[in-house]
């Protein structure tokens, strides 16, 4: 499987409100990836649903263990890699397994929870080199670390 590049873009929302997270996969916010997927494939609603997360919001414990699939208080076994676009993680989330080894974190399994009829199996999966991830999550870390309380560390 060809490795994917991550990163992770943090904007403030608006001016000067709360950092927002939106993972970039080779380059692309993952809010466009997944609204290209949705809509070509006909899901109602689709497009300009999803958007970052934001940790002042929502109490995910250190992104560094969210981002590995050990976010403190996720939904079940999977973990929100998007939140709606209105702020609110739980709303309209992006929901994906991921699975970290010594080599690589893949994410694949996505799902749309409240929208469980739909079909996210050829969506991903995206797997990336652990060690390009490992220091993608550094680099979100050093961003949030003075911008955001409590709520990442």
């Amino acid at each position: 499987m060809t490795s994917n590049d991550i990163r992770f873009d943090c904007q403030h929302r608006g001016n000067g409100g709360p950092l927002v997270i939106v993972p970039l996969i080779d380059g692309a916010p993952l809010t466009e990836v997944i609204d290209g997927f949705e809509i070509a494939a006909g899901m109602q609603p689709a497009g300009d649903a999803y958007g970052g997360l934001i940790p002042e919001f929502f109490r995910f414990g250190p992104m560094q263990d969210h981002f590995l699939g050990r976010s403190t208080n996720a939904m079940g076994p999977k973990t929100p890699v998007l939140g709606c676009e209105c702020g609110e993680w739980g709303c309209w989330p992006l929901m994906a397994r991921i699975t970290p080894t010594a080599d690589s974190v893949t994410w694949d399994a996505f799902e749309q929870p409240h929208r469980k009829a739909r079909d996210y199996v050829a969506f991903g999966p995206f797997q990336f080199d652990r060690h390009q991830y490992d220091d993608a999550l550094q680099a979100l870390s050093a961003v949030i670390g003075s911008n955001v309380d409590d709520t990442c560390a």
